[in-house]
């Protein structure tokens, strides 16, 4: 029986506001350069895709100056190919720096179906914890975006010493939570991190899927919205 529900942050509860694809379209037309913010998305998830793999190898802040560079070089380059943009290596600096620049001041937004979702749970008296990455206080921001009533608790990678997909962070969030493996589940949007993350301490996996990144993923349920959750619980 599912007692508690586990949910991680970036693109299962919340994305970046302004939408990061809006911010690169900007800083390529500064240059002159028009391109579609839909393949701009679909650039940046499979950047995210290869940076979030790369991370899991080993910690990206960790490497060498030279290293990181290399990683963000190819986050780029992933990025502008998926998207259709071919640009010169001076240009591509140019670019790179402009969307530095307008990353200033963004902040997060929650995804429509989240606090209905949420809402819906925390009535059910299902346990909710935030599991995330971010190494930073997530209350102010759980508290601005509505969420904090209905969250039990928040494990952060900095809290538990580890990021995920190590076992620290999703054993301290079943420590919290006062549940065994057996009786949670964990709601993320990266299978390396989240899926094998989760599976790997005897926590059922669910993948949010919101803009079909994995169509070959069948080892887990696989889900596009959170309302969808409902069916597994």
């Amino acid at each position: 029986m599912i007692k508690a529900v586990f949910l991680d942050w970036f693109n299962t509860l919340a994305r970046f506001e302004p939408p990061r694809e809006e911010l690169h379209c900007q800083a390529l037309q500064e240059f002159g350069i028009e391109a579609s913010p839909k393949k701009i998305m679909r650039g940046l998830l499979r950047a995210d895709r290869y940076w979030f793999d790369e991370d899991v190898k080993s910690k990206v802040a960790a490497r060498s100056p030279q290293e990181q560079a290399k990683v963000g070089l190819r986050y780029q380059e992933i990025l502008l190919t998926e998207a259709g943009v071919k640009v010169t290596k001076e240009l591509f600096s140019k670019i790179a720096q402009k969307v530095q620049e307008l990353y200033k001041g963004i902040t997060f937004t929650l995804f429509e179906d989240v606090l209905p979702t949420i809402k819906t749970l925390k009535g059910q008296k299902f346990i909710l914890g935030l599991l995330t990455n971010l190494n930073r206080d997530m209350a102010p921001i759980c508290r601005q975006l509505g969420l904090e009533p209905y969250l039990d608790f928040v494990v952060t990678s900095e809290e538990a010493g580890s990021d995920k997909p190590q076992p620290p962070i999703f054993l301290a969030a079943l420590e919290r939570a006062k549940v065994d493996a057996s009786e949670a589940i964990h709601v993320g949007d990266q299978y390396k991190i989240d899926v094998v993350g989760a599976r790997g301490v005897g926590i059922s996996p669910i993948l949010i899927d919101r803009y079909e990144l994995y169509p070959e993923v069948t080892d887990c349920p696989r889900i596009c919205r959170l309302t969808e959750l409902s069916r597994y619980l």
